[in-house]
């Protein structure tokens, strides 16, 4: 707890709630099963105009992320509030990539899951089959794999594929979501790999699959502002938030 109470003195009140979220954010893509023990990565950008984002320390487990772990780093990769904590040198590569390019986002959210995976390594990539599919498939884009995320020469390349977009699909690699805010990110993340999910199964059917007509996916968006009453992802976020504490508050510290 004098951790805690350290950090939280030397932040201010809007980093300290983001912090909450992030760690919440990182427990929660554990409780799903979509980590990969400490290969993958999240971050959020630092309220204010100094160009900081927060991400996970590098060697922890997901589940044993807290607020007060995560490491505050500026876009050249300097870490920027004292910690023994290290960040993962590709993870950075990634993130400070899209934080310097797109200041619309918040949060950017990098997944290794089977099922992401698996269809990052199809030449169709997502199909549009199912419901869920489509919400991803409305603002997805595709970056070809240049082997681990090491060089800083493959960041304009990157921003460039995403585009404005809010999902990226890493070929060979896995799956990357955006939002303007960590729980919208993460809702469009959930949305993308039950996607992927759905696609495997669909396809270990056999069966020539169906796929939904351009003209719905035309309007699908306008019809997911409907559904969660323009409320994004903060229509769930509460709830795993509410869940997160009655299995584990310990992301709070």
């Amino acid at each position: 707890m004098a951790a805690t109470a350290d950090v939280q003195r030397q932040v201010s009140s809007e980093e300290w709630r983001l912090r909450v979220d992030l760690a919440a954010c990182y427990r929660v893509i554990a409780m799903y099963g979509w980590d990969d023990l400490v290969f993958t990565h999240i971050s959020a950008r630092v309220p204010g105009p100094d160009e900081h984002f927060l991400i996970n320390p590098y060697g922890w487990l997901f589940e044993e992320i807290t607020a007060s772990s995560l490491v505050k780093v500026n876009l050249a990769g300097d870490i920027v509030l004292a910690t023994d904590n290290v960040v993962n040198p590709a993870g950075f590569i990634i993130h400070s990539a899209i934080h310097a390019a797109r200041h619309d986002v918040t949060c950017v959210l990098h997944t290794h899951s089977k099922a992401g995976v698996a269809v990052s390594a199809q030449k169709n990539g997502l199909l549009p089959i199912s419901q869920v599919s489509l919400f991803p498939y409305a603002t997805l884009a595709y970056h070809d794999y240049e082997g681990v995320a090491l060089n800083d020469d493959e960041k304009p390349r990157l921003v460039a594929d995403l585009g404005s977009n809010n999902a990226l699909i890493l070929r060979n690699h896995g799956l990357l979501t955006t939002g303007v805010t960590i729980a919208d990110a993460f809702l469009m993340m959930y949305v993308l790999e039950t996607a992927c999910q759905t696609q495997i199964l669909a396809q270990s059917g056999g069966c020539e699959l169906i796929q939904v007509s351009p003209a719905i996916v035309a309007v699908i968006q306008v019809q997911a502002e409907k559904v969660t009453r323009g409320l994004g992802g903060a229509l769930v976020w509460p709830g795993l938030l509410r869940k997160l504490d009655r299995r584990d508050p310990s992301f709070r510290d």
